[in-house]
């Protein structure tokens, strides 16, 4: 049996997929099961505690954290962006180039234009899921915003958590799926520089993804607010007493004037 090049594409290319796939199946367990021990979950706990915290502010005094969500938008539109005219680039580039330059001696791989087309292929899908992730991660945020800003309202801490939260989970996607352009991308150089990228990125995600801080656990705001209103309430009763006790003893004074 002769050795090809193109078998590497067959070996390298599948187990470089299955290690980014296996590993980020392996994230979801964890956040999923045992969140405190992810970056996720971490920073999840955090932004919880940021919202139960900001709606105990009033609706004027929340510029602040508007202006948090406002950076985090427009942070989300740059990367939507980006990820639109990259796939516009790529687009464009399959529509043009001959790919004369893949089939050089340079890379060492399958260099049929049909793999050649199933790399470009497959960059353009994830810059796509990018740019869909990142626009539900703003849909998401702006809805937050509304919430956050909207002016003596009842409503839930939960429900504007889980906005923030749900726009979260979409910018983290996005994230991974430009992750997992960056290694398609090495793939266009040879089906060596794409595995070897994989067990790479692997291996920083899991370092940058892995949480050993102890958490902070904050005072549930439910029971300060009323600790707080119990306090108000005394306060208020005893200034009723102290009153009522004032009346009576003008009247006892005017009473005994009278007599004498």
């Amino acid at each position: 049996m002769v050795w090809k090049k193109g078998y590497l594409d067959v070996i390298l290319v599948p187990s470089g997929l299955l290690i980014m796939f296996g590993y980020h199946r392996f994230l979801l367990y964890r956040c999923l099961r045992f969140p405190v021990t992810t970056a996720i979950g971490y920073e999840n706990h955090y932004r919880k505690a940021w919202v139960e915290k900001m709606l105990q502010v009033e609706a004027k005094g929340r510029g602040p954290c508007l202006s948090v969500i406002s950076s985090t938008i427009s942070a989300a539109t740059f990367f939507a962006s980006t990820s639109l005219a990259l796939s516009s680039l790529i687009g464009a580039w399959v529509g043009s180039t001959s790919n004369d330059f893949f089939k050089s001696i340079f890379v060492y791989g399958d260099t049929d234009p049909y793999i050649i087309s199933v790399k470009y292929v497959s960059l353009l899908f994830c810059f796509l899921v990018s740019y869909a992730s990142f626009l539900q991660s703003i849909r998401s945020f702006v809805h937050a915003n509304f919430l956050i800003s909207m002016p003596n309202s009842d409503i839930p801490v939960e429900y504007v958590q889980m906005a923030l939260i749900r726009g979260s989970a979409f910018w983290s996607v996005g994230l991974r799926a430009i992750y997992f352009a960056t290694i398609l991308l090495l793939w266009i150089f040879g089906p060596i520089p794409m595995f070897v990228s994989s067990v790479a990125m692997v291996v920083i995600l899991h370092i940058l993804d892995t949480n050993s801080t102890p958490l902070h656990h904050f005072q549930p705001a439910k029971s300060r607010n009323l600790l707080r209103k119990i306090g108000q309430d005394i306060a208020a009763v005893s200034r009723v007493v102290e009153h009522q006790k004032g009346l009576h003893g003008d009247a006892s004074t005017t009473t005994s004037g009278a007599q004498t």
